[in-house]
């Protein structure tokens, strides 16, 4: 029976915690005069939360239990492994220094300070018992616990090697970060993948489920690559892959650059305020919900800086919406090149990697702004409506009438009976 080796022999673990924001932060919480419930950001509710409809990952208001919390203090303990065929040829600290401390830094200024990750890194390089082509990883690899391979017998593994040493009870996530030789490379087939929400069927010894884990393998491209654990880490807080994918078709990003859950490759891009509310990183007062007939004319702020409405949702039934936001060019944007309205479909009812968002193209035909990445989506790029340009849909009307001297957008909706 072969056993593990641990490949560094004292043990070393950090903590590190994001750094606090200060008043000039432009992603801090604009909480000056705010009600005390509007500080924290609140979950969707109301009319305008739209219905879960299952247990997985989904764009349902009620994310189901058994997922990550989203805002506060989240804390995540980061584990290494290679293998006796690919052993790492950077040490655990290195590995670790290429997402932190960026992942953190992104989810605090993303959230508008409402999110404080923490992650606590293992500085070992956890040696597998067996090649790496052993385990039959692929793109898409089950984690089965009816089967000694994959997944499974890695994680296994792991517990085996830490489980005295690490108390997982105290992490709400797991990152498991592969040396970078371990596998083909990101470019040829990406393999990163997270296990969320359900119970793998791993337990610690002390009971605590093993799961919300994420595995990252080799290494992606472009200005910001930690986005590929800033995209498995928000599974674990319940945001599907908005991307569409099947066997023998090419991968379809209908979105775009406009969220990492779509486009994680290429330069930095935040999340839709859509995901922001479910998320919790929206209070109250930064969201319209335009669920009754007649005309409204509202303000919407950018995403890329604090303060004023982010959001404005516009329920067509209780498992879809039209949402709408503004969004400008910012420190987690870098390929905004036509600030202006993006209105996106969002249908709860549809699964993970089925395209259950879509954006509306306000340039229909054209081929884009971005166009220097191929991993942007470059037909995307101009999405959003500026002043002049109309969105219909069945019963509902949107004007986006003109841009304020402060970046942000006025925007006439009509909605009928």
């Amino acid at each position: 029976m072969k056993t593990l080796v641990v490949a560094v022999l004292a043990v070393t673990v950090l903590a590190l915690t994001s750094p606090v924001p200060s008043e000039a932060d432009p992603y801090a919480p604009d909480t000056a005069g705010a009600p005390a419930a509007d500080r924290a950001g609140r979950r969707p509710s109301g009319p305008c939360a739209l219905r879960t409809v299952t247990r997985n990952v989904s764009e349902g208001a009620r994310t189901p239990y058994g997922y990550a919390r989203s805002s506060g203090t989240v804390r995540a303990v980061t584990l290494f492994i290679d293998f006796p065929d690919a052993r790492a040829r950077i040490t655990p600290k290195e590995r670790y220094a290429e997402f932190f401390p960026a992942v953190a830094d992104y989810f605090r200024r993303s959230s508008y300070g409402r999110l404080d990750y923490r992650s606590t890194p293992f500085l070992h390089w956890i040696r597998m018992a067996h090649p790496y082509r052993w385990y039959g990883i692929t793109r898409g690899s089950a984690f089965d616990p009816n089967h000694d391979d994959g997944y499974h017998a890695i994680s296994k593994e792991i517990l085996a090697a830490v489980d005295d040493r690490v108390d997982f009870s105290r992490y709400d996530l797991i990152n498991v970060l592969a040396a970078p030789n371990a596998g083909p490379p990101a470019v040829q087939d990406v393999r990163s993948v997270t296990f969320a929400g359900a119970a793998t069927g791993l337990e610690t010894y002390d009971g605590t489920p093993f799961r919300n884990v994420s595995f990252i393998w080799s290494r992606q491209t472009g200005d910001s690559p930690y986005r590929v654990l800033t995209h498995e880490n928000a599974h674990s807080f319940g945001l599907p892959d908005l991307y569409t994918a099947a066997p023998s078709r090419a991968i379809r990003t209908p979105v775009g650059h406009w969220d990492p859950m779509d486009e994680d490759w290429g330069p930095s891009n935040d999340f839709l305020a859509w995901h922001k509310w479910k998320l919790g990183w929206l209070a109250p007062r930064e969201v319209h919900c335009l669920d009754r007939p007649g005309t409204r004319t509202i303000t919407l702020t950018p995403t890329s800086r604090r303060g004023g409405a982010k959001l404005a949702v516009i329920p067509l039934s209780p498992t879809h919406a039209l949402t709408l936001e503004a969004r400008a060019p910012g420190p987690l944007d870098h390929a905004v090149c036509r600030p202006g309205v993006l209105v996106t479909t969002v249908a709860s009812d549809l699964p993970s990697g089925t395209g259950p968002v879509r954006a509306s193209d306000a340039t229909p035909g054209s081929a884009g702004c971005y166009t220097t990445d191929p991993n942007v989506n470059a037909p995307l790029s101009d999405a959003p409506y500026r002043a002049g340009q109309r969105c219909t849909a069945p019963g509902v009307m949107i004007d986006v009438l003109r841009q304020e001297r402060d970046g942000s957008w006025r925007v006439r909706v009509r909605r009928q009976d």
